[in-house]
Order: structure tokens, then C-alpha cells, then sequence
């Protein structure tokens, strides 16, 4: 029977470990009022940028679970960032590892999981009266630097 390979993990066996680093960078658009409410510890479920930070360093680690040929990597450094502006938040997630393969898909497992939780945070003060988003996206989700130290 021909067997027909749909898909596998690369092998790292043979590569070194070294010094890993990625920056992911993304921004979540939202109404003014509603940054202003975050700004003020206004919204329900609690601190949106604490809950976010959290959320986003701990998708950083669990990568390899949600994206199947994801290698686990063990996780030396992570952090979460935020910019916030008058109808947008910046935000940026750091991952950094001694191993065998790049942490730019940990980078931006982050980052996306990060921008998703601040959404799920104040969902409620951006629907309109039909329940839609008209204001609310998330775009300009990037790898924004990418290093390796193999001395």
C-alpha cells in the first residue's frame, strides 16, 4: 500500500542549542470610550492589561499545544508590553529560549492570545446595537526581530 506523507515536525536532532529570541508586535483598534474605561479600571471582568499580560506569557509556553508541529521548547524568558493610544493598543511579546529552533511562532502565539483576551475583556462595550463589532479588529501582527547567538 502507498502511504502518503501529508505532513511532519522538522527534525532538530542534529542542530546545536544556542540563544533564541523573537518580538512580535499586533494592535487591537477599539472605541475610545472603551480605552478610556481600561485606562480607569472600568471594565467588568478586571484588569485588561494584567489579564492580557498573563494570558499572552502563558500561550508563550503552551505553543507547542495548540500548533501541532510546534516543537516544545523550554522557555527561558517571556514578557507581555503594551502601548496604549487613543483608539488602539499596542502590544508586544518577547520570547527567548537556549535551544535547538526559533521562537517566533511563541512570539506570536503570544502576542495573538494576548490581543484576543483584551477583546474578550471588553467585548461588551464594543458591540453596537446589533451585537456586531464595527469598530473592533486586530491587525499588524508581525515578527519585528529575530535572533540568534551561536557563540
Amino acid at each position: 500500500m502507498l502511504q502518503i506523507k501529508r505532513f511532519s515536525m522538522v527534525d532538530i536532532g542534529e542542530k546545536k542549542d544556542v540563544q533564541r529570541r523573537a518580538v512580535a508586535s499586533g494592535r487591537i483598534y477599539l472605541k475610545e470610550s472603551t480605552i478610556k474605561s481600561i485606562k480607569n479600571g472600568e471594565i467588568k471582568k478586571g484588569d485588561v492589561l494584567a489579564v492580557a499580560e498573563v494570558s499572552g506569557i502563558m500561550a508563550i509556553k503552551n505553543t507547542s499545544n495548540v500548533i501541532p508541529l510546534c516543537h516544545p521548547i523550554p522557555i527561558t524568558n517571556a514578557s507581555i508590553s503594551f502601548n496604549i493610544n487613543k483608539d488602539y493598543i499596542e502590544t508586544e511579546a518577547m520570547a527567548e529560549s537556549f535551544y535547538k529552533t526559533g521562537v517566533e511562532m511563541e512570539a506570536l502565539h503570544g502576542l495573538s492570545v494576548s490581543l484576543l483576551t483584551i477583546w474578550d475583556m471588553v467585548k461588551y462595550l464594543e458591540k453596537d446595537s446589533k451585537g456586531e463589532y464595527p469598530t473592533t479588529r486586530i491587525s499588524d501582527i508581525k515578527v519585528v526581530f529575530k535572533e540568534k547567538n551561536d557563540k
